[in-house]
């Protein structure tokens, strides 16, 4: 298997033991970031750690069902804001 891969292209298989995304903070409100590493193995959590600079500043884990209600909870608030939006300019016209 090849390590570029993050799972078995034949079976799907993991073949980490965990994937780590950076998001950059706001830059108009500081220069700190959120590092979120998905643990694929048990115990399967989600641990968002808040950096400044080099330096891990907060961490917490949260359990798959947690995960999933953050990713809710973010997806629903991006669309109020698009929806929001949307109903200014039909009403605009």
């Amino acid at each position: 298997m090849q390590d570029d891969f993050r799972f078995c292209p034949h079976c799907g298989k993991s073949q980490r033991t965990k994937i780590v995304e950076y998001f950059q903070g706001h830059p108009d409100i500081g220069d700190g970031g959120l590092r979120v590493s998905v643990y694929l193995t048990q115990p399967q959590h989600a641990r968002l750690s808040v950096w400044r600079g080099e330096e891990a500043q907060a961490a917490i884990s949260l359990d798959p069902h947690e995960s999933g209600r953050l990713a809710r909870f973010l997806l629903a608030s991006g669309r109020q804001r698009h929806t929001g939006l949307v109903s200014r300019v039909l009403s605009r016209l």
